[in-house]
């Protein structure tokens, strides 16, 4: 069983390795070296969440038409093949945008919305695979290393994008697309070989899959629930809006080579583990809202700092602003996913998981086009760059703040814990999933 975990934990590897160049290298050199609009950039970097209700459509046909008695490889495959060539094939899109925009628009959205489909199209596949082949009992060692997996190769990926565009030439930025893209190709097809049984009809049943509508339902019918989806939407705005400006504000606040904020990323994700692994010693001795809060305060001081160090230029001030914003945000997340947990019923679990992934998504599709989008207004307004940037922080500062206060007003009590939760890990992976 060990072999076919880390074959899955392959699979969720390569799918996040094409995940790392885009949200974290390209999208500064299109908005700093190539100056690009940063609402442009955050829209074709939210591609995959604007697709994310493709997943429910995804995971009901595959459930029911398997091909050559596969049911999840097929599409494992052909999603990996979409990002890999979504990924292989941004650069191209963003240079000819910076001189040729109309036609360079049209490749990136063929680029970025293949990138987008992929993402969805393999994501609910493995992880419907993932939990067939494991059983109820092994499920939790399972997602437990497809996240340690998936968190490590994303800190080496950009520790190695880093080296890789040492120093930054379009040719080494282009070559270093490629290479993450074989890479994870090479290791999803791996994973992918000999891992799924033959599907036999008589064998099991469909995993149950649910409307859109029907998810919609569930977040407005009951009033705490209602509470809890508005908080959810703003800290998540606040947390996630900065995912496509951190690392261009950091090369226009500080002079940091495209090798430099690459690595912002590896620094944010190895403190973003930290704090899951501390979340899983409190979680035992802390409630709930408790441990949210001071994950979201943590978040809160940490855009506090960063805004701190664009006014007094002090690198050593950014750095520890990232540090914090990682903690708080590892922190939060896990938190707050046990809050989700607790807001489901017995009769509709799935449908609740569900309900509040699609809003996760959502919630990462508005955060990411505020940012952009206000920067840009503010820039234009200002006609000072690193203004735009320090207007969106304090903005995502004063939603999670709203956020925390927010909080106060969910009540626990009205929702009964008849469930069986998923383990620590699990939830982790459900927000990074």
């Amino acid at each position: 069983m060990f072999i076919k975990r880390f074959q899955i934990g392959l699979i969720h590897v390569a799918v996040a390795m094409t995940l790392v160049p885009i949200n974290s290298t390209l999208n500064r050199v299109m908005i700093k070296e190539l100056a690009l609009s940063a609402t442009l950039v955050a829209i074709l970097a939210s591609l995959p969440y604007l697709l994310s209700p493709i997943q429910v459509v995804i995971g009901a046909y595959s459930d029911r038409h398997p091909f050559l008695g596969l049911r999840r490889t097929p599409y494992i495959l052909a999603g990996l093949l979409l990002c890999v060539l979504g990924v292989i094939s941004s650069p191209y899109a963003a240079y000819l945008m910076s001189t040729d925009f109309l036609p360079g628009l049209l490749v990136g959205l063929l680029a970025f919305g293949m990138w987008g489909m992929g993402y969805n199209l393999s994501s609910v596949s493995y992880f419907s695979l993932a939990s067939e082949i494991s059983g109820e009992k092994g499920r939790g060692k399972t997602i437990a290393t497809m996240f340690f997996m998936m968190i490590v190769s994303i800190i080496m990926t950009a520790i190695g994008i880093s080296r890789l565009v040492d120093p930054y030439t379009p040719q080494a930025l282009t070559r270093a697309f490629w290479i993450v893209g074989g890479s994870a190709l090479t290791l999803g097809l791996l994973g992918l070989l000999w891992l799924e049984p033959r599907f036999q009809t008589d064998s099991g049943h469909p995993a149950e899959t649910y409307t859109i509508k029907q998810m919609v339902l569930v977040l407005t019918s009951n009033p705490v629930v209602r509470v809890f989806f508005w908080y959810l939407l703003l800290l998540l705005a606040a947390i996630l809006g900065q995912d496509v400006l951190l690392e261009p504000f950091a090369a226009e606040a500080f002079g940091l080579t495209v090798m430099q904020t690459t690595r912002i990323t590896s620094l944010w994700g190895t403190f973003v583990l930290m704090a899951i692994l501390a979340a899983g010693i409190l979680e035992g001795h802390i409630s709930r809202r408790i441990l949210a809060q001071i994950g979201n305060v943590g978040a809160l001081v940490g855009f506090l700092v960063i805004i701190t160090s664009g006014f007094t230029r002090s690198l050593n001030i950014f750095y520890v602003g990232i540090i914090l914003l990682g903690f708080g945000t590892g922190l939060s997340t896990v938190a707050n996913l046990s809050l989700m947990f607790t807001l489901t019923t017995p009769s509709n679990v799935g449908l609740y998981i569900g309900a509040w992934g699609f809003s996760n998504s959502m919630s990462r599709l508005v955060g990411s086009i505020f940012g952009g989008g206000l920067r840009d207004v503010l820039t234009q307004v200002t006609g000072q760059n690193l203004t735009g940037y320090l207007g969106v922080f304090v903005a995502e500062a004063c939603l999670l703040f709203l956020a925390i206060l927010m909080l106060r007003r969910i009540d626990l009590a009205a929702f009964k814990r008849h469930v069986v939760e998923p383990s620590l890990i699990e939830k982790a992976s459900l927000a990074g999933s």
